[in-house]
């Protein structure tokens, strides 16, 4: 009986053990990407036509010449003279091609004006070629822009919502050309890691290992995980068990603090030694006036006196010596420990400062 009892004991001791690994596992494929699958930005310059009125000035030459050059190449034979773009505006195009994407796709588009636009709503953008940094061309874009926005007043006033210089094509560029890349024939398959760790990389090689044994991946770094794909096998299969693959990331020490905002984050693994932590705030208030002094009625040769006044007030909280006991096991117990000071998150800031030049702040102190 009691052997039995132990057995059922050490198959829950097993299973909670399980439950805690995988309760804060992550996905492969959320915390790393594969070398050579990625997206690549486009570029193109383009015309937005059907503005109404709020296109570029005359005095932008670039949107002129690009309107006359395009109405030439339609022959239609025109001059910069004789051009007026108050309803053109010109637009840089900008776009991801996403990896795997095959001629007729779709994707979407953004448009930025580049003169002086007032908005792009209602316009139209003309048929715009979106190239990579090789020169050549991958997706052509055209169509109605969408902006999340508006623009209207008169000469003393004006009101605008959002940003109307900037709109969207939703599906709005068709795939021209493929990227060269056959999957099927990479032999050696390299993962990268979104946060370079020597850890996580341990162990996703030996998760790989563990569920896949023929791809005998290997950590070469701690940010890369190496992977032999088996020969005439199927990788598109191997590649969606194993981006699938559950992994507990692991993490550095780490506070981050923004004091513009007053923000203050910290990692799981933060740990602070016993310290004695003392906080006051100093205020220092000053408040001007003046006092008049008037000259009685009947007075000779009295007049009106104006004295200035100052009255300056200093005040500082008195705050006993604290003492925060440090080593704890989670970070639940340091944030009760700095939480028992009653700094606001500004002081908190500076007396994580402190505390860190004490040597007493066991994790890195990073402040943007």
């Amino acid at each position: 009986m009691q052997t039995k009892i132990k057995t059922i004991f050490t198959i829950a001791c097993l299973i909670c053990l399980i439950l805690a690994e995988s309760a804060f596992a992550i996905r492969i494929k959320d915390m790393a990407s594969l070398r050579g699958v990625r997206k690549n930005q486009l570029l193109g310059y383009g015309l937005v036509v059907g503005l109404n009125g709020t296109g570029d000035k005359s005095s932008t030459t670039f949107t002129v010449q690009g309107l006359t050059n395009m109405l030439n190449r339609m022959g239609v034979k025109v001059t910069p003279g004789q051009v007026k773009v108050k309803n053109v505006a010109a637009v840089m195009v900008t776009a991801e091609l996403p990896p795997f994407a095959r001629q007729g796709n779709r994707l979407d588009v953004t448009l930025s004006s580049m003169g002086d636009a007032s908005s792009l709503a209602g316009g139209t953008l003309l048929i715009t070629p979106l190239k990579g940094l090789d020169g050549k061309t991958y997706v052509v874009a055209q169509g109605p822009v969408s902006v999340g926005g508006f623009q209207a007043g008169g000469a003393a006033a004006t009101v605008s919502k959002n940003h109307p210089t900037v709109g969207r094509i939703p599906r709005g560029g068709m795939v021209e050309r493929e990227l060269p890349l056959n999957f099927r024939d990479l032999k050696n398959l390299t993962i990268n890691l979104h946060t370079p760790d020597f850890t996580t990389a341990n162990r996703i090689a030996r998760k790989i290992n563990q569920a896949l044994p023929n791809l005998r991946a290997r950590a070469e770094d701690s940010a890369t995980v190496k992977i032999n794909m088996p020969p005439n096998d199927d990788q598109v299969g191997i590649m969606a068990k194993l981006e699938n693959l559950e992994v507990r990331p692991d993490m550095s020490a780490k506070v981050v603090v923004d004091e513009r905002t007053g923000t203050v984050v910290m990692g799981e693994a933060v740990r602070i030694s016993t310290v004695a932590v003392a906080s006051g705030a100093l205020s220092i208030s000053i408040t001007e006036g003046a006092e008049v002094s008037q000259a009685l009625p009947l007075a000779q040769g009295g007049r009106t006196v104006v004295t200035p006044k100052t009255q300056v007030e200093v005040g500082e909280s008195k705050k006993a010596l604290r003492l925060v006991k440090g080593g704890g096991v989670s970070i639940g117990e340091v944030v009760k420990a700095l939480n028992a000071l009653g700094a606001t998150p500004r002081d908190l800031i500076t007396i994580l400062q402190a505390i860190k030049a004490a040597g007493a702040l066991q994790a890195e102190l990073e402040i943007i």
